[in-house]
């Protein structure tokens, strides 16, 4: 069987930069630029830029971009599956490796739209020293240098600005990635023209994505192979449903066509209630159960909602424990509160919960810690489910440290990866040695809390907070994981 690759180079122009080479974006952002192209005269390509030194360039150009994208729901209650090639990306570049041709890239006329998914971590200001001839560290700190060549290569020209979209799932994700580019730009002591270009020539939008992406479909890969007739390893799965939220000038409606093209996207002035809804309902609920449902053995969402322990739990944690603190009317938060129960029970997605616990530090902090303070705020008391989802993170990262910053965790014999930034590994694996030592889980749990740099505040300034954990960790040792559960739910009024 023949692999899945390019026959002749696309004759469109590249129009899209994106700086992220994963599952999501190729199933959300590649696919509605290929919507783009087939209903509108949007006419793009993409080219990719991996953020990493480790990343998909090498899969992602041995198949000349192309790759299938399957897309799976339920749909008036029959099942709904559809197959396509994307063929909108031309290749990816390693930055590493090959950053003057990132350069040329960035400084291209056709060039006009930047879409980036560096995860919650990636949007953040970091000090290094500018280093124009080669790959700067962090995410902010490329797209400053990249920008500035580009301010350099059109000779501060204010109609050659480009349009750049984050997808990161934090909030303001355009205007905080914005500010960490004029932080380097003064760090750098670029030319004030430079930041002045910045504010008239370039858009940066706020964002809001939603699609359950679940990848790879690793079971299912050599089925999906032989029906296809061909090989592809960069196949990628997701659900149906899809939702686009854009902040940002009103103009941007003409320049990419969403709704012509039928897709299920909004600009606006304001997607804050957009966002609440979504982060804190659906992120919030997949972050504060999947690394508990992964110790208990569990491989995917689907599954874990058809257990009866752990699909209890996630209802508990949406309809006890999150909606109160969304501040939309009730009927409102109930439909997308039901629909979100019905999205994670999909037996097509094959969310695998390793893929979801990536970087779980920065997602707790972001998709569950605010509401567990808005519940505090509000109930005079901790919310149980979601206290409970930081115990089962604090006892995921019981890790032991391998080369590069990689780590493993134990669930009795059973062994998984943990991936997150060098400094939380690094952080984890020292307190984990510290628990094998003295074995007193109070002090873990407290040292843990205390991460200022991983939560913005000290955690065990939260009324209860540090007790609560330790209790529920308590648990989760001295009983096992879905014991630990269980009395959750049934202690919870």
């Amino acid at each position: 069987m023949a692999l899945l690759t390019r026959s002749t180079p696309s004759p469109r122009p590249v129009r899209v930069l994106q700086f992220g080479e994963g599952n999501f974006l190729r199933a959300f952002i590649d696919w509605m630029i290929q919507r783009l192209n087939q209903k509108t005269d949007f006419n793009g390509q993409v080219r990719i830029i991996q953020p990493l030194p480790q990343g998909m360039a090498d899969q992602i150009n041995a198949q000349g971009g192309l790759y299938t994208l399957v897309l799976r729901g339920i749909d008036n209650g029959k099942p709904v599956e559809n197959r396509e090639i994307i063929d909108v990306v031309n290749d990816c570049l390693n930055p590493y490796t090959h950053w003057q041709e990132a350069v040329r890239l960035a400084s291209s006329p056709d060039l006009r739209f930047v879409f980036s998914n560096t995860t919650e971590a990636g949007i953040d200001f970091k000090p290094e020293p500018y280093t124009p001839e080669k790959c700067q560290n962090t995410f902010p700190a490329k797209l400053t240098s990249l920008l500035h060549a580009r301010f350099q290569a059109v000779q501060g020209d204010r109609h050659r600005g480009l349009i750049i979209i984050p997808c990161e799932l934090i909030d303001k994700n355009g205007s905080t990635l914005k500010e960490c580019i004029r932080q380097y730009a003064a760090l750098w002591r670029l030319p004030a023209a430079f930041t002045a270009w910045l504010d008239l020539a370039c858009t940066f939008v706020n964002t809001l994505v939603d699609r359950i992406v679940a990848g790879y479909p690793r079971a299912e890969a050599a089925r999906l192979e032989a029906e296809l007739g061909y090989q592809d390893k960069l196949i990628d799965c997701g659900e149906i449903f899809h939702f686009f939220v854009i902040e940002g000038p009103a103009s941007l409606a003409a320049e990419l066509p969403f709704a012509q093209a039928g897709l299920n996207v909004i600009f606006t002035d304001n997607q804050t209630p957009y966002r609440t809804r979504k982060v804190r309902f659906l992120n919030g609920a997949h972050t504060a159960s999947v690394l508990a449902a992964s110790l208990a053995g569990l491989t995917f969402v689907d599954e874990m909602m058809a257990d009866q322990t752990f699909g209890a739990f996630v209802a508990q944690a949406i309809n006890h424990d999150i909606f109160p603190t969304v501040n939309l009317p009730d009927d409102e938060k109930r439909f997308f509160a039901d629909s979100v129960l019905e999205r994670f029970r999909n037996p097509y997605a094959q969310h695998r919960l390793l893929a979801i616990s990536l970087n779980s530090v920065s997602k707790w902090k972001v998709r569950v810690l605010p509401s567990l303070l808005d519940y505090l705020n509000l109930k005079h008391a901790l919310p149980p489910a979601l206290t409970f989802s930081l115990a089962a993170l604090l006892r995921f990262y019981q890790i032991k440290r391998q080369a590069d910053h990689a780590a493993v965790g134990h669930a009795g014999a059973a062994e998984y990866p943990v991936d997150d930034s060098p400094e939380v590994i690094d952080t984890f694996a020292a307190l984990t040695s510290q628990l094998a030592s003295d074995g007193n889980l109070h002090n873990y749990a407290t040292a843990a809390l205390a991460q200022t740099s991983f939560w913005d505040t000290d955690l065990n300034r939260v009324p209860g907070l540090t007790k609560a954990v330790t209790a529920d960790l308590t648990a989760i040792r001295d009983h096992g994981i879905r014991a630990a559960v269980q009395s959750v739910l049934q202690t919870t009024p």
